[in-house]
């Protein structure tokens, strides 16, 4: 496979030599770093990575495709994303840009146009374009308020199966919270999430009776195995923090089950004490967060004709410090909640060191869209580059930070099981049927 800054050697075993890479995010001793950033030589035997060895190093009669310091990375995780929602902006856009707007006009378009073959034809779209981007690694939240659970559920399954060499896919069931007490709802929500070995999702806001309605979801989820995901305080309104209360929930119910919650913008309006007392509780209970940056800046603190005041996101710095397991994913892709997007992790990550100043220094910033989210989905062998394990890299012309933020990477090369892909986006031309263009 060609391209501009390096030749990967024809054959099986070869070495990528003279590379640059994060060293968090290898398994292996990789010598003296700076920055994060070390010098490797990666041996390639049958797909595989067979060494990771000090630059320079490597057996001197093996096939070698020199980076030049260019940089590898592990393939992607994507631990937060929409794919149900994906791409329906040009037939149902947001008219304000508001968290109301987005909410409204995803119900009218799910209610008019989310068939099977609609949800199928946008999902394979967003997949095809985050398998071209170099992800591995993919968790989608899937509107679930009756009838669209089953419709959904059955289609994720149905590509789960087919993308299973390629991309390993989990889904979670989200609903609003205030359904949780209608029993026959919510018991056949139950037993399609067992079917389909889903996750238990949910949204958190003030509600009546919100402990009570923890309480179910905890035992719920006990009951049948199931670990749980939850959209949580997306919102300016500093009275909302329901995060302590989900904190309490787990503690008090003695959950032994994965739990992670996405966004908490919330906890960013907090008084430093009353975010510290939060933050110390989240990591008492052992619940992972997820920031969602990009759809949180565009999103949050958004009125006509006022330029907004923060950035909308969570206290990304305040909740690793304390031992949280953070990470950052992409949220949607073209829909009214965001109406850009391609799920591209390097696009995620760089707008994360923008936004949430993961630089100064950039050290072990490469974690939060590798080695973090893909052992938060409970997958440690991903998001990482690992001796022994399948060669699935992805190859930038950058060779320095400095030189990886400042361009998109679009001449990255994605390697899976030793080998160069077709790295061919998807033309928005193909969804002109389903969007009435």
């Amino acid at each position: 496979m060609s391209n501009p800054f390096v030749s990967l050697p024809d054959g099986q075993y070869f070495v990528l030599s003279n590379a640059t890479v994060p060293a968090i995010a290898v398994t292996a001793p990789t010598g003296p770093a700076v920055e994060g950033l070390a010098s490797v030589d990666i041996v390639i035997s049958n797909g595989r990575i067979d060494a990771v060895l000090p630059a320079g190093t490597a057996p001197v009669d093996l096939p070698k495709a020199d980076l030049r310091q260019g940089m590898v990375w592990p393939c992607f995780a994507d631990m937060h994303t929409h794919l149900d929602k994906g791409h329906i902006w040009p037939r149902r856009p947001n008219p304000d840009g508001t968290f109301m707007g987005a909410l409204d006009n995803v119900g009218i378009d799910r209610e008019a146009n989310w068939t099977a073959g609609d949800i199928r034809t946008r999902m394979d779209f967003s997949l095809r374009a985050a398998y071209a981007h170099g992800t591995h690694l993919i968790r989608t939240h899937l509107d679930s308020i009756a009838p669209q659970h089953r419709i959904s559920f059955e289609v994720f399954s149905e590509l789960r199966e087919a993308w299973k060499d390629r991309i390993a896919l989990q889904a979670v069931a989200l609903f609003p919270l205030d359904k949780i007490f209608e029993a026959p709802f919510f018991d056949d929500l139950v037993s399609v999430i067992r079917e389909h070995q889903g996750i238990l999702g949910g949204v958190t806001y003030l509600m009546p009776d919100l402990k009570g309605r923890l309480d179910l979801l905890f035992r719920t989820a006990a009951d049948n195995g199931f670990d749980i995901d939850l959209h949580v305080d997306e919102t300016e309104d500093r009275q909302v923090l329901t995060l302590k209360t989900i904190a309490e929930a787990k503690l008090r119910n003695g959950f032994q089950g994965a739990v992670t919650v996405g966004h908490c913008c919330s906890l960013a309006r907090q008084d430093e004490h009353v975010a510290k007392a939060t933050i110390d509780l989240v990591a008492r209970a052992g619940i992972s967060v997820v920031s969602l940056p990009m759809c949180n800046m565009y999103l949050q603190d958004r009125h006509p004709g006022r330029t907004p005041r923060w950035r909308g996101v969570t206290l990304f710095h305040e909740l690793a410090a304390a031992g949280v397991a953070t990470a950052v994913s992409s949220d949607n892709t073209r829909d009214p909640f965001y109406a850009y997007g391609d799920m591209d992790p390097v696009e995620v990550f760089r707008e994360a060191v923008r936004i949430l100043h993961l630089d100064h220094p950039l050290t072990d910033a490469a974690r939060v869209v590798t080695i973090s989210p893909a052992d938060i989905l409970g997958r440690p062998d991903l998001g990482r580059i690992a001796v022994g394990g399948p060669a699935d890299l992805v190859l930038f012309s950058a060779r320095r930070w400095s030189e990886f933020l400042s361009r998109p990477q679009a001449d990255r090369i994605v390697m899976r099981n030793g080998m160069g892909i077709d790295r061919s986006l998807p033309d928005y031309r193909e969804l002109d049927p389903i969007l009435g263009a």
